[in-house]
């Protein structure tokens, strides 16, 4: 095997043995419990996907993202309970849909720099929640949506554990394929000399504003197909699934887990997912251990999760190598 292939196979092969995990989970789980917040996992996973997109690759802050989710949720939901689509079609739907919203939103919103652009999406995420609650002979209002199917594909439901387990899991991993494959690309390499230095980006000939707003619209996307698989699995939504401490959830799974880096939204978002579970078990102090380890991993890991896992793993390979040596 040439030094190239060996090059791509040491770079396929971790997100190769975490999708064959994942793959497996199933037999592996104890209960049905586990496979529920698995699948809570890869909902998440895909939306801080596409946020790590955005504010990893091309340095955009977004403070408004769930409300790309919860569009894609709704605009799927309301399409499925509503109108009676099938819920592939609404899914297609949904990620046009929000899409469209997203080029609207980032043509202004993505000319603005700093804690300017910060404040816009903050905006538009707070403009889109007043929808969800006013609209209320589309989306129930305060109360939510309701008598939302599950998925399914033809004339094969998807409403048992595992096979929601496998289909979202499914998604995700196509999106976390796309993610890989772009961060490689030309157009990786151009969103991350826009992260460096807009200026420098532009003086090379780089489409600093062009590249900004498709990266904002692959981002929604991400978040909209994340968002219907929320809805779908649930049966039901409520405009407070996507408020703005949604969308600082989002932000703390990609943060947390290291932003810019590959495996930063799957870890960031699966300890914030996981770690409240075992938290229930100290009632009356879940939120303060919760905000405790949350303030320790920032202070002793401030770029995240990521570069420790990828530091130890390169220590490890370098001490099997010098043992094969020996």
């Amino acid at each position: 095997m040439s030094r190239s292939n060996r090059s791509k196979l040491g770079l396929w092969a971790p997100l190769i043995l975490f999708l064959v995990f994942v793959a497996v989970f199933p037999l592996l789980a104890p209960n049905m419990y586990f496979m529920n917040v698995a699948a809570f996992v890869g909902i998440y996973v895909l939306g801080c996907t596409g946020l790590n997109l955005l504010m990893g690759y091309a340095g955009q802050l977004s403070l408004g993202h769930a409300a790309f989710m919860g569009l894609g949720a709704y605009i799927s939901g309301v399409l499925t309970a509503k109108f009676g689509w099938p819920p592939l079609p609404a899914l297609a739907a949904s990620v046009s849909g929000t899409s469209l919203v997203a080029l609207v939103v980032g043509f202004p919103t993505l000319k603005l720099k700093g804690h300017y652009l910060a404040m816009a999406t903050l905006g538009v995420g707070i403009i889109v929640y007043i929808c969800f609650v006013q609209m209320d002979s589309l989306t129930g209002g305060p109360s939510g949506l309701v008598n939302v199917p599950s998925f399914s594909v033809g004339p094969l439901s998807i409403a048992t554990p595992r096979a929601n387990h496998y289909f979202i899991w499914g998604l995700t991993a196509l999106g976390l394929i796309g993610a890989y494959n772009l961060a490689d690309s030309r157009s990786g390499r151009a969103l991350k000399a826009i992260n460096t230095s807009e200026i420098a980006a532009a003086t090379m000939g780089v489409d600093t504003f062009a590249y900004k707003l498709a990266i904002f619209v692959v981002s929604a996307a991400y978040a909209a197909v994340a968002g219907s698989l929320y809805v779908h699995y649930m049966n039901f939504t409520a405009p407070e699934t996507f408020s703005f401490m949604h969308s600082v959830m989002l932000l703390t799974m990609v943060v947390m887990g290291g932003i810019g880096e590959f495996w930063g939204p799957v870890l960031g978002a699966s300890l914030l997912t996981i770690l409240p579970e075992y938290l229930r078990a100290y009632e009356g102090l879940e939120v303060l251990l919760y905000g405790l380890i949350l303030a320790v991993v920032m202070m002793f890991m401030p770029k995240g999760l990521a570069p420790l896992l990828r530091n130890l793993t390169a220590i490890l390979t370098r001490k099997a190598v010098v043992e094969d040596e020996n």
